[in-house]
């Protein structure tokens, strides 16, 4: 424990270091941030979409898959939303943390820094995402399918994320380390998933417009009237 709040402190002390995003206005980060968390649901979603053509799944499920892959973006801010509600924190404190790029999170008490930090690992974890995935199973038979989405998210995030902009602790509690990837808040790289998802979305739509529509009868044989014969 002592080994964790010293490198929590290390972290703390290296946040007057330059940071390449330190001149992104405020209002672009919100922009940002909002724009991941609706990738992430876009991306459930329309592997949902795909899936149910083969496997319907009711619209419940469909929902918390959605919801199951925005979660691991707001896993951490429990400890700071209980440090505002029983503590000192505020309000201020707690949106500044939930938009804030690397090197410039606001200072806050060790130990919510500790508890956030490690949640953040957790709901980025392909080995907690595995244990909790087997667990259920056991307990269910079966494959508890809204889980999917809380997949989609850590493999996701793998690829999206660099070693300059919270790399994702896939390995967690093995290694904190992540893979160095292409940050997804790239400026190309944004503009790249919205178009798949836009082609995505228009590829469903079209092709689920073709399903409904009846297909012409197609050419018969003339009735001979011999049939009866």
């Amino acid at each position: 424990m002592d080994s964790v709040l010293r490198r929590v402190i290390v972290r703390r002390s290296n946040k007057t270091r330059p940071s390449r995003d330190r001149c992104q206005p405020a209002g672009q980060k919100v922009a940002d941030t909002k724009l991941d968390i609706l990738a992430h649901t876009l991306w459930a979603g329309a592997g949902m979409a795909v899936a149910g053509r083969r496997w319907p799944a009711a619209p419940r499920t469909v929902a918390l898959t959605m919801a199951l892959a925005v979660l691991p973006d707001f896993f951490h801010l429990l400890p700071l939303l209980a440090w505002w509600i029983f503590g000192a924190g505020s309000l201020t404190a707690l949106q500044a943390y939930a938009i804030a790029m690397p090197g410039q999170e606001p200072a806050l008490p060790p130990l919510v820094e500790l508890w956030s930090h490690h949640l953040h690992c957790v709901a980025h974890s392909a080995i907690v995402a595995g244990a909790v995935t087997l667990l259920l199973w056991l307990a269910l038979r079966w494959l508890w399918i809204p889980l999917l989405g809380w997949w989609s998210h850590i493999v996701i995030d793998v690829f999206t994320h660099s070693a300059d902009y919270y790399a994702s602790p896939v390995l967690y509690p093995i290694t904190e380390r992540g893979f160095d990837g292409l940050a997804w808040n790239t400026p190309w790289f944004m503009v790249a998933n919205y178009v798949a998802l836009g082609a995505t979305g228009g590829w469903l739509w079209w092709s689920s417009a073709s399903r409904r529509c009846p297909k012409p009868p197609g050419n018969k044989p003339p009735d001979t009237g011999q049939a009866g014969e």
